[in-house]
């Protein structure tokens, strides 16, 4: 068994917060250990599947609209030290109905926020980008800066970055227990006994098993993705198709330009209000996952309607609201944590670590995070 070693600062789970977190923190002359159960990185959680949608404005409020640009600073930063590109712009779009609530608060962020975009009808985005075919009743909002990062490149580079800093990160580690006392913490481990200064929960779909206030509140459900070979796969290159969310008859789906792999990917926002075990996750897909996003681009996008080449299942955590949880325990001020990123948090993960890394040191952070406040579930 290790002996207990002393640390500034523990972050538990390094995905895609806790690895951009670790970064930080080490950025900033921390002794840091970061402590993931499974390797870095990893297809059992969230912050994986090739591409994610990176975009500046967000039906989900204009709140997110300034986190949003600080995360796009970070994310070029990361390229910079990393050496290697994981922010793609291909422009992205944000398609519904006229009047309807997502199509709508989106455009409000744009105009709200004064972030760059124009809205096309379903006939001219499809005269622009050939691979789209809405129905003609819809409308999108285009952003020209938006596109996707490479989820796995980004935690690989956040962390291999943190180690060129001093960070320590331990894989294949799980943790079973922690203690916060006057001063500091104490993580136990498989391995060993680790104390540190403060700690830094970035559990995603586990963070209720670490922390139990967070188990009715960050609530994991599986989701599904596909990949599907289009007739024409230059219709679908990264440089001809914006990668896009759709709002249709009330649900939300998904999708990206071919990259990485063949075909384009789609996926659902499938809230079935159904939690799913992280340690046994039916990760095997269904019939009726394939025929659910198939159902969808025979209505908008028949071209990328082929065979189907890959289906992989991942999680979101989802909070009651579908906004983010963060700030300190309670209890324990050294002790602060982030969840329930709910589907649309990776995006934001490079300016989430610059947040947790500021509550670790000092408490507060610069970024207005009261939308987030946990104690809004209390």
């Amino acid at each position: 068994m290790t002996s207990a070693r002393a640390y500034d600062a523990i972050v538990i789970g390094v995905g895609g917060m806790g690895s951009a977190t670790v970064y930080q923190l080490a950025k900033r002359g921390l002794r840091v250990l970061g402590l993931e159960r499974f390797r870095v990185p990893h297809e059992m959680g969230s912050s994986h599947g090739i591409t994610r949608i990176i975009r500046l404005a967000f039906h989900e409020g204009p709140e997110y609209v300034p986190l949003g640009l600080r995360a796009y600073e970070l994310w070029r930063e990361l390229e910079e030290r990393a050496g290697e590109q994981v922010l793609h712009v291909t422009g992205s779009v944000h398609a519904g109905v006229p009047g309807a609530l997502a199509f709508e608060s989106t455009l409000r962020a744009c105009r709200e926020q004064d972030v760059s975009h124009e809205v096309l009808t379903s006939a001219e985005l499809s005269a622009r980008f050939p691979g789209y075919a809405l129905p003609p009743e819809m409308s999108a909002v285009v952003q020209p800066q938006g596109g996707f990062l490479t989820p796995e490149r980004c935690v690989e580079s956040h962390v291999a970055v943190a180690r060129g800093l001093g960070a320590e990160v331990r894989e294949d580690e799980q943790v079973l227990d922690w203690e916060a006392f006057s001063g500091g913490v104490r993580v136990r481990t498989e391995s060993g006994v680790y104390e540190a200064g403060s700690l830094v929960l970035t559990a995603g779909a586990w963070a209720g098993r670490l922390m139990p206030e967070l188990a009715e509140v960050a609530v994991p459900e599986r989701q599904v993705m596909g990949w599907y070979e289009p007739d024409d796969p230059a219709l679908f290159a990264s440089s001809r198709f914006p990668v896009f969310i759709v709002t249709m008859d009330g649900d939300e789906y998904y999708g990206f330009p071919e990259f990485g792999v063949p075909g384009l990917k789609l996926g659902k926002f499938d809230d079935t209000g159904v939690a799913a075990d992280p340690d046994a996750l039916d990760r095997t897909w269904r019939t009726e996952d394939e025929e659910m996003l198939r159902e969808f681009l025979r209505r908008c996008f028949p071209q990328a309607a082929g065979r189907l080449l890959r289906m992989a299942v991942c999680m979101f955590t989802n909070s009651p609201d579908r906004n983010f949880i963060m700030g300190k325990h309670a209890a324990w001020p050294q002790v602060s944590f982030a969840a329930g990123f709910s589907g649309h948090g990776f995006k934001f993960s490079s300016v989430i670590g610059e947040i947790m890394a500021d509550l670790a040191e000092r408490g507060e952070t610069r970024h207005d995070i009261s939308l987030f406040a946990p104690s809004r579930f209390v």
